[in-house]
């Protein structure tokens, strides 16, 4: 029972709000058979105490803290107005509008916390500390203390920040950097928690507190980033409090000054006073807004473009400026070979299979894409190999009495990198491309260059954002050399090399402060804080838990020609909630002066007032089937 309420807990206020408007639908059928009776006026009580008292408690709370007066008081005020001179059905209307609006700000803010729990769950709890008499103790994370020395083995996260002090290995730093590609880690090298250690045993010296290590520092960054109020956020509570205020001060005039100015009766004195308090209410304004921003989501998600909420859409249409990761996002995320080059005298298919049949036996990334690559080119059987994996170098491997090595320059011997093809490795590093080579006692035998490459649909998404005059700019935390031909393929109007995710949270200020409105998209652990400081914050679908949760807009397909389309998408609704604005308060300044001028009455005010609201939802509810 007790789980059971647990679950239900944050989704209270919607179901409150929903079992509202199941009251209010019940007495309205009711009363059109029965009358007002008093079953009808008490499910209409009831609708009002349990649809309004959410927002009831929230607008007084507020106002007591802030000394202001809100909307939610507003509301409650003018139900309770029409109320009081007999109109039931439109206070509990009132109120059902303004519970669901408030349930679904309730669930908006739930949602945003979870990205820091998923965050927590990558940095590990536990860590091998390696005590005096070489024996290893398991201990909590939070026991750690600067100088403790810690054990790390191969397939394990890296507990916390530190620096290598014995053995090599590969480290996967896409958590950070978000570089698909492992780096080898030797002695003194700089270590980060939430990092896997995918190969070598290695020994570190923990350098920084818990609390200061890179992988704290991207969750302080995002938490840093939701809770800044976006300048239009800003801008409705302002309007927000000057409108409450305002309609209050002519309602409090209206109830008693008509009285000895005009010569009203007490009865016409406060039956105008009620009216003017419906009429004003803002039931058309939200309506302006929210259907066609629900039409617009409905409308975004069928193109495979989940939206969070109306305000990173609206933000959206004000698009200046747009910024990639790289890994993932502009490219495939994973790296193929795009070269492989054979010594004169030597046979390219058996070369492919000697070399495949060694890395088969490896799970590191470059190895799957060379084994990968020799199944593309039809070889049906790898050679059999005997190997001897060394951490941080790469394979030696025995085929057919052979004895071959394969690896990075270092260790094939940079002499003769160099002389292979005259230097023809350099021109393919200069491209950008990861080379790896294979030698046996004679010398290098081959050669296989890789490199990630650029998603089609990333060239094709950035030359629609930048006809549209919308400024393309990559972020990715690789070298100069291999970021440079990466941002020239994928047509990025600038590019910024070797981001770490604090880097990338620096230019992403920049680029706000230069371009106001700037989107950020990407799919790693290492984007989120980019992501959160964004004014739109855009993952794709396949990415993280951490940036599917921290972003604004989520691409559900990985289709970047989506992005083009979500900005047409909101110039639209912007314009549609324009011009609903408008129309809802020339019709409410209407009626209000109508009022004054006693020429409308109660019902013809109510007709008005809803039939404005019918308008603009009907206006609103054209971006279901909208093309742009």
């Amino acid at each position: 029972m007790s789980t059971l309420i647990e679950k239900i807990k944050p989704h209270a206020e919607m179901i409150a709000a929903l079992f509202a408007g199941v009251l209010i639908a019940t007495a309205w059928i009711l009363s059109k058979n029965i009358g007002d009776t008093t079953v009808v006026v008490g499910m209409y009580l009831a609708a009002f105490i349990i649809g309004g008292a959410a927002k009831a408690k929230e607008g007084i709370e507020a106002t007591l803290e802030s000394k202001k007066l809100n909307v939610e008081l507003l509301m409650i005020l003018a139900a309770i107005g029409s109320a009081i001179i007999g109109y039931w059905t439109e206070g509990a209307v009132l109120i059902f509008i303004f519970a669901m609006s408030g349930a679904l700000e309730t669930y908006a803010m739930n949602k945003s916390h979870k990205e820091i729990s998923a965050l927590m769950n990558l940095q590990p709890e536990e860590a091998n500390l390696l005590l005096a008499d070489g024996t290893v103790k398991k201990v909590h994370v939070n026991e750690l203390q600067v100088g403790d020395k810690l054990l790390i083995k191969p397939g394990e996260r890296v507990p916390t920040d530190g620096r290598i002090i014995e053995g090599t290995t590969s480290i996967d730093e896409a958590a950070i950097t978000g570089e698909s590609i492992p780096v080898t880690k030797t002695m003194a090298a700089e270590v980060f928690a939430g990092t896997v250690n995918l190969s070598g045993a290695v020994t570190i010296e923990m350098t920084k507190p818990n609390s200061e290590s890179l992988f704290a520092k991207i969750i302080e960054l995002v938490q840093s980033a939701q809770s800044e109020k976006s300048p239009s956020q800003q801008f409705i509570e302002r309007f927000e409090g000057r409108y409450v205020n305002t309609v209050l001060i002519v309602v409090a005039i209206m109830l008693f000054l008509p009285h000895f100015i005009f010569g009203w009766d007490w009865n016409t004195t406060f039956y105008r006073a009620m009216v003017l308090l419906v009429v004003a209410s803002p039931c058309a304004l939200v309506a302006s807004i929210m259907p066609a921003t629900l039409s617009a989501i409905s409308n975004g998600a069928r193109q495979g473009v989940l939206f969070k909420g109306g305000i990173h859409i609206e933000n959206l249409s004000s698009l200046k400026a747009i910024a990639f990761d790289k890994t993932g996002t502009l490219t495939q995320g994973k790296p193929i070979v795009t070269d492989f080059i054979v010594a004169d005298g030597y046979d390219a298919q058996d070369l492919l299979a000697t070399i495949a049949g060694i890395e088969s036996q490896s799970n590191h990334p470059l190895a799957v894409a060379i084994t990968q690559y020799a199944t593309a080119q039809n070889i049906k059987k790898f050679h059999k190999a005997q190997i001897e994996d060394i951490p941080g170098w790469g394979l030696k491997g025995v085929v057919n009495g052979v004895e071959y090595k394969v690896g990075k320059p270092d260790f094939i011997g940079k002499e003769r990198v160099a002389a292979f093809q005259n230097g023809r490795a350099n021109l393919l590093t200069a491209e950008g491309k990861t080379v790896i080579f294979m030698a046996n006692n004679e010398g290098i035998v081959a050669l296989a260059a890789m490199k990630d490459t650029v998603r089609e649909q990333s060239k094709q998404a950035i030359k629609q954002l930048n006809e549209m005059g919308i400024h393309t700019i990559m972020l990715t935390g690789d070298n100069e050399k291999t970021a440079k031909v990466i941002a020239a393929e994928a047509g990025v109007e600038q590019y910024v090399a070797e981001c770490l995710p604090e880097t990338k949270v620096e230019h992403m200020k920049d680029l706000m402060k230069k371009y106001g409105f700037v989107a950020m998209v990407g799919d790693g652990i290492n984007d989120a804080p980019a992501l959160a400081t964004a004014t739109t914050g855009i993952a794709m679908g396949e990415g993280t838990d951490v940036a599917l949760e921290t972003a604004d807009i989520v691409l559900m397909k990985n289709d970047l020609t989506k992005i083009a389309y979500a900005v047409k998408l909101s110039k639209k609704m912007q314009k549609i909630v324009k011009q609903n604005i408008l129309f809802s308060i020339s019709v409410i300044a209407l009626l209000i002066i109508s009022n004054f001028l006693q020429i409308v009455n109660l019902p013809l005010g109510v007709i008005g007032h809803e039939g404005s609201t019918i308008l603009v939802i009907l206006n609103g509810l054209r971006m279901l089937n909208s093309r742009p």
